[in-house]
This record gives C-alpha cells, sequence and structure tokens, in this order.
C-alpha cells in the first residue's frame, strides 16, 4: 500500500469495517471484462475466515463463478465529505477492506444454515431464526474463503 499512514493492518480493527458495512461487493472475472455484485453477507471469523451470501440458484454471477472462483472482494464505510476552500482540498473521508479469496457453493445442510444465520445476524443482530426447508431448499449459499485482506482508512 502506498500510503502507510492509512493502512489497517490490525485483524480487529478490519473486522470492525466488515461488520459495519451494509454490503460486500465481489469482482470477478468475466473473461476479458470485470463484473462487480453488491451482496448481502454474513462474516465468520476465527481461524477460517469466511464470508456467505445468499443468492437465486442461476444467474450470470454463478455462471461466471463456475469458470473461475477467484475473486476480490470490497467493503467500505464510515464516508464523510471532506471541505475545503478549494475544489483541490474537498475528499472523502472513509474506512475500507479489500480482500481476495475462492467462492464455492454450499451443500452441507448444517453448512447452508450456518451460512444463514450468519446473514442474519449480520443484519439484525440475533441468530434465534429457523429456515422452511422448502425456503432453503431454493437458496443457494455461497462460502468465501478468504486468502488476504487489507484495509485502508482516511479521517
Amino acid at each position: 500500500m502506498r500510503r502507510k499512514d492509512r493502512e489497517i493492518s490490525d485483524i480487529a480493527e478490519i473486522e470492525e469495517v466488515i461488520r459495519k458495512s451494509d454490503v460486500c461487493r465481489i469482482a470477478i472475472a468475466n473473461e476479458d471484462l470485470p463484473y462487480i455484485v453488491t451482496m448481502s453477507f454474513g462474516y465468520c471469523s476465527g481461524d477460517r475466515k469466511r464470508i456467505y451470501f445468499h443468492c437465486a440458484p442461476e444467474g450470470k454471477k454463478l455462471d461466471m463463478l463456475d469458470r473461475n472462483n477467484f475473486v476480490c472482494f470490497e467493503f467500505d464505510t464510515d464516508h464523510i465529505l471532506l471541505k475545503g476552500p478549494d475544489a483541490c482540498d474537498y475528499g472523502m473521508a472513509f474506512s475500507s477492506v479489500v480482500g481476495w479469496g475462492r467462492i464455492s457453493r454450499v451443500s452441507d445442510n448444517d453448512e447452508r444454515k450456518e451460512g444463514m444465520l450468519a446473514i442474519m445476524e449480520h443484519y439484525s443482530g440475533k441468530r434465534d431464526f429457523s429456515f422452511r426447508p422448502e425456503a432453503l431448499a431454493k437458496t443457494l449459499i455461497l462460502r468465501l474463503d478468504i486468502t488476504q485482506m487489507t484495509g485502508k482508512r482516511r479521517h
């Protein structure tokens, strides 16, 4: 990172940025064109850092992920417009996380439920949910196994 004074390297601070984020953006390689999707998510920390997503069981992003499941992901939060007397003094305060990993489809029913609970916990703060089997059967759960991530902040 060029601006070391803005780097977030502490994992607790990186995870705080993730917790405060509303969505996760995933960049997928689509042959010679990049493709970005914005998704709801649930983050799981610990030894195996991973992000869960849910989506319909078919579609463009899944076709691309079947060809290449290595992705880049991004979170951002804490946006504040910084003003100054001149146009060049304007900027944006922010906190962000960028990382890389591989996405796979989750087939194990227990892990599928865990993925949905992680998503629900992120948005509701609760984990005491049950899921109708027919609804869970129609929902595809994706798991992004994180291989690397870093953060950046501007105050």
